[in-house]
């Protein structure tokens, strides 16, 4: 009798994938008591030794099935003060809506030799692995488990996962595990303590439920950050000189070497010495190639940043719909901080299947005809996945909106990392003239190469520069002082904002986009387009204007908690800016107030929890040493807030 396999994948979709795979179409399909996603897909498959052909049964998770809380005694808000809830017993259990799946895993282990694990190769994957250990061993305690390690659902690869599984990698699943009791507690204790204060000043407050978490906060806070530097700019007035001179037809404009100063006088000064030295001599003429790189492989954080700033999609959508796509088959895994490709992967075989399509197909058969290169290599490896790249075709137009634009997205970088870097010619002219010097500079693309197909990026030609002679000198056509003053910055961007948790390490490339979305769920900031008006969940209104929050403070992974995913919301047609509410500005204020030596709007507390996570991970730190040395911190942080709690009422009364 053949051995049975028992595969558990982590979303239903995935489970599909793979059954239709392995089975070669060949499978039956079951329905399961008590949840009407959950397949069990039954079919044949030879896995190799030691296994063999096997009877195989694969099904699925929703996400996670287990979740963490305080034990009964310690749930209500009124059972003990918020700061026994750092080190209050905490119970773990299976979600009461996620029962009828752990049973369904627990009764086809019984009968199983060995489990497969089919979660997504990822910190957070692993620990939803484990979690699906935990419920085939209770139904099987001699199961052997392996997982299998892939980063998309295209056949060849599945079946490679199929037959070289690998074991759980029990340091992400302590890391994981760490990390989900730290967020709970810090994220329950800080909650009910600035909610319980807050409430108790009464008006538009006396209902709300201020929520905190512990990457939360340092996003907010450079929101906050970015608000106070736009308010308190001060214009200051500058003065510069230029030069233009006439040449074959053509104004050629020069700028000054000094590029500004802020003493009108000064500049009065070094401008009479130019007036009174009269000719200007050419001191450089020189042209040169220039290249535009093409652009390196695509990671999760990228994907995020170029999908607000180029498709006017929100991080969470676009992450959302990566997902999708990839769930269907048409590309990679798109979670991965990889911007390297290995040497070893066939990319040209990737690039044979967009050949057919008929915006892209011509410019793909030509790197097939000798224009590939090979993509540049950037300095990040996960080890754990490729970049995100195209693993199908698929026509655009049996795509939806959105969806078909990132994955156009996603095949035109791609695309682009395998091309030639754009190549022109610089021109550099400078000037000496009196005491000063005055620089112009002049492109002339030659070679489009990848600007050709990756049509997000721009490099133009410029006004092409007439000839100058070097030491040849002239009478500039035109002088002048030019006056103006400086701009204060603009409020934060969607990308700037996930450039600065990338570089704090706030959060993981997959979380950062739940993180934003979640201040703007709790009200803390609002978003209006660049150029625009403000816009938030409930209306139009400015900042200060409030509405309801949540309880928060759990951490957690977007899309992991839903069948699919969350139904994010789309972030329109323009770039978001992020304006704090007066609440949002009041909590970060209040924080920095109080004097810490590490304010918790601040993103070091969180950035050395990521830092010690990775320790973890690689074996040189346990999870009881980082959940001990963590949640002291921050209960030094919390008895100083108590201690100090009048710096909080003080800026909060605004908000109220």
């Amino acid at each position: 009798m053949a051995p049975r396999i028992l595969c558990v994948a982590e979303k239903p979709a995935i489970a599909k994938a793979v059954a239709q795979h392995l089975a070669g179409g060949n499978l039956n399909v079951r329905n399961i008591n008590g949840n009407q996603y959950i397949k069990n897909y039954e079919f044949n498959f030879s896995f190799g030794p030691p296994w063999g052909n096997c009877s195989v049964t694969m099904t699925s998770v929703i996400g996670h099935l287990t979740t963490i809380d305080f034990d009964q005694a310690y749930r209500q808000w009124s059972s003990c003060r918020p700061l026994q809830l750092f080190d209050a017993p905490i119970v773990s259990g299976v979600d009461s809506d996620k029962k009828a799946v752990a049973e369904n895993i627990g009764q086809q282990a019984r009968h199983a030799r060995a489990l497969f694990i089919w979660t997504d190769c990822d910190r957070e994957g692993e620990y939803i692995g484990s979690e699906v250990r935990q419920a085939a061993l209770r139904g099987n305690p001699r199961l052997e488990v392996k997982r299998a390690r892939f980063s998309n659902t295209e056949r060849a690869h599945v079946l490679r996962a199929a037959q070289n599984p690998v074991d759980l990698d029990d340091r992400q699943v302590n890391a994981v595990g760490a990390r989900i009791e730290v967020d709970l507690r810090l994220g329950a204790s800080f909650t009910r303590f600035q909610t319980l204060t807050l409430q108790a000043m009464g008006g538009d407050l006396a209902q709300r439920v201020i929520s905190y978490g512990s990457c939360q906060f340092p996003t907010l806070g450079f929101v906050v950050d970015r608000y106070f530097r736009v308010q308190r700019f001060i214009p200051e007035k500058f003065w510069s000189m230029k030069v233009m001179h006439q040449r074959d037809d053509v104004n050629v404009a020069f700028s000054w070497d000094r590029n500004r100063l802020f003493d009108r006088t000064t500049v009065v000064i070094f401008f009479e010495r130019c007036l009174i030295a009269r000719l200007a001599r050419v001191r450089k003429m020189q042209k040169k190639p220039t290249s535009k790189w093409r652009p390196l492989p695509l990671t999760t954080v990228e994907l995020q940043k170029l999908g607000s700033l180029f498709l006017r999609i929100d991080s969470q959508r676009v992450m959302k719909i990566a997902e999708d796509l990839y769930t269907k088959g048409w590309i990679s895994y798109p979670r991965t901080e990889t911007d390297q490709f290995d040497k070893g992967m066939d990319l040209k075989k990737i690039i044979e299947k967009q050949v057919q399509d008929r915006d892209w197909g011509a410019y793909a058969q030509g790197l097939l005809n000798g224009g590939f290169k090979q993509p540049r290599a950037g300095r990040n490896n996960d080890q754990a996945h490729p970049p995100i790249h195209p693993v199908n075709y698929v026509t655009l137009d049996s795509l939806g909106g959105d969806e078909r634009r990132v994955y156009e997205f996603v095949v035109r970088r791609f695309l682009g990392c395998c091309s030639e870097d754009a190549k022109g010619e610089l021109t550099t002219i400078e000037l000496q003239y009196g005491d000063e010097g005055f620089h112009t500079n002049g492109l002339l693309v030659l070679e489009r190469n990848y600007l050709d197909i990756y049509k997000y990026d721009r490099w133009e030609s410029s006004q092409q520069l007439p000839n100058f002679t070097v030491n040849e000198t002239f009478e500039p056509t035109e002088a002048n002082i030019t006056d103006g003053q400086t701009s204060p910055p603009g409020y934060l961007t969607e990308p700037e904002l996930i450039s600065l948790m990338d570089a704090n390490g706030i959060g993981t490339d997959a979380t950062m986009a739940e993180h934003i979305a979640k201040i703007k769920e709790r009200d803390y900031v609002r978003t209006q387009l660049q150029g625009g008006g403000v816009r938030g969940d409930n209306d139009g209104g400015s900042r200060g204007t409030r509405g309801g929050g949540g309880r928060g403070g759990r951490g957690g992974r977007g899309g992991r908690g839903g069948r699919d995913g969350s139904n994010a919301s789309s972030g329109g047609s323009g770039i978001q800016q992020f304006i704090p509410t007066t609440l949002g500005v009041a909590l970060i204020e209040g924080y920095d107030n109080m004097g810490l030596d590490t304010s918790l709007g601040k993103p070091f507390l969180r950035k050395e929890m990521e830092i010690k996570m990775k320790e973890i991970c690689a074996g040189r730190k346990s999870r009881n040493d980082f959940v001990q040395e963590t949640l002291e911190q921050y209960k030094e942080a919390f008895v100083r807030t108590q201690q100090q709690v009048d710096m909080l009422r003080a800026v909060s009364g605004d908000a109220n």
